[in-house]
């Protein structure tokens, strides 16, 4: 008789990043055993206040320990309280024999807590102790130091590059199928050899020379032309523009996301579809998160509140004056945009300045989403009510947050799950359109 091969508990011991990135974190490792350094509980201490996303994830980790240990000592090992078994501890001593705070010459949180799996190692010699962190640089130290490290996996997405694009090129039609689309506006997915085509999927069909633009209405099952339309004066400029217009002006869709390098149009083609469809909301929203350089607080700036935000928000504003400047200030629609902003119409404003508000009848643009968490783009869509359309606009490979990645951010998290459903439109926008200048940047720098 073969015995079947006993799977190897393993010790987890968590950095501060993967908590702040996951209150739930602590049970995603099955039945192995997780450790927190005293250190982390320390640093989640000077996090539980304030009203980012990052201040909930220490304050909920807090609330899931305080249950979970209930009247034990934390210094014992305590159930996790899943089926698969696992416990966890704090560990309080993080003194190793190999002393990282001597290593690196500095007595810091990050050098205390590679001390605290340290500690682990030695008292677990028949067990492996892994470090989990979102700081790439605190898991090189680790390695340094013998400590196996690896990044929190769980919800990430696995291949980036494969990532949903919203959209696919078919060539080599029959010319006659080209003109019959043409002339009556639609073909069935069948006659394109689609089986069960994902809900407002952009095509591009060809024949040589021959094309047409369509997508696949779910409303009435067919594959439907596309004209090309114009916003408050921004044509599209190539296809994937065409597509993102028209998903965003589709009353139909009410979920868009927009992923593309720099100067693909995102932000400028959601304002002004969201500026066209203007009368069918009490107003229109265009923020994004505040992610100061250095991830610096932005207490370090001089001035008041508006002046320490304005230079986060100067990307919008001129989005904005971009299309203002299409038309003179003598014609109505130049000062449409004005009023609008005047009486509040039109809002530009920091993501955190929207959290905990109430978002019906909202155009609701949100920018950057590439630096946002899966919990925070949920959070964002939790609060949306009748009448809300929500648009997210972002480059996933352009990220300045230090704990997310192309994987594990929350635009990236959005298009790989949300692609099925009826009410959500995506496009890739792959062609830069700002000036060959910034084309030559993108593809060479």
């Amino acid at each position: 008789m073969i015995k079947k091969k006993v799977k190897e508990k393993k010790i987890f011991v968590l950095d501060t990043s993967v908590i702040l990135y996951n209150h739930h974190a602590i049970k995603s490792f099955d039945d192995n055993d997780v450790a927190i350094p005293i250190t982390v509980l320390e640093e989640l201490d000077n996090f539980k206040k304030g009203n980012d996303t990052i201040n909930f994830e220490a304050r909920e980790f807090i609330r899931i320990i305080d249950r979970l240990s209930n009247k034990a000592t934390l210094t014992r090992w305590i159930s996790l309280g899943m089926p698969k078994g696992g416990k966890f501890k704090v560990v309080m001593n993080e003194q190793s024999e190999l002393d990282a705070v001597k290593v690196f010459g500095e007595n810091k949180p990050d050098h205390r807590i590679l001390n605290a799996a340290l500690v682990m190692m030695s008292e677990n010699p028949t067990k492996k102790v892994i470090l989990v962190s979102k700081d790439v640089n605190l898991r090189l130290k680790a390695k340094s130091l013998n400590i196996a490290a690896e990044d929190f996996e769980t919800g990430k997405i696995k291949d980036v590059e494969g990532l949903y694009s919203g959209k696919t090129l078919i060539e080599g039609l029959d010319k006659t199928l080209i003109d019959i689309i043409y002339e009556a506006g639609w073909c069935l997915p069948e006659d394109l050899g689609i089986k069960n085509p994902v809900p407002n999927h952009y095509f591009i069909l060809k024949n040589g020379k021959s094309s047409v633009l369509s997508f696949f209405n779910p409303v009435t099952g067919r594959i439907e032309k596309l004209e090309k339309r114009s916003c408050y004066k921004i044509t599209p400029r190539n296809a994937e523009q065409v597509f993102a217009l028209h998903a965003i002006l589709n009353p139909e869709v009410k979920l868009v996301t927009l992923q593309g390098i720099a100067g693909t149009g995102k932000t400028l083609l959601a304002l002004a579809g969201a500026l066209e469809q203007k009368r069918n909301f009490k107003q229109i929203y265009l923020a994004r998160p505040i992610v100061p350089l250095s991830n610096k607080d932005i207490g370090y700036l001089p001035g008041d509140i508006k002046s320490k935000l304005d230079p986060y928000m100067q990307p919008l504003w001129d989005n904005l004056k971009f299309i203002q400047n299409q038309y003179s200030e003598r014609d109505k629609e130049y000062k449409v945009l004005t009023e609008a902003i005047e009486n509040e119409k039109l809002v530009i404003t920091p993501l955190a300045y929207i959290r905990g508000r109430s978002i019906s009848n909202v155009c609701f643009i949100v920018d950057e989403a590439q630096n946002l968490t899966p919990h925070e783009v949920k959070t964002i869509i939790t609060r949306a009510g009748e009448n809300t359309k929500i648009i997210f606009t972002g480059d996933i490979y352009q990220i300045d947050t230090p704990y997310l990645d192309a994987q594990s951010n929350g635009l990236s998290t959005l298009i790989d799950r949300v692609k099925q459903h009826e009410i959500y439109a995506h496009v890739r926008l792959e062609k830069g359109e700002r000036s060959e200048l910034a084309n030559l940047a993108n593809e060479m720098l």
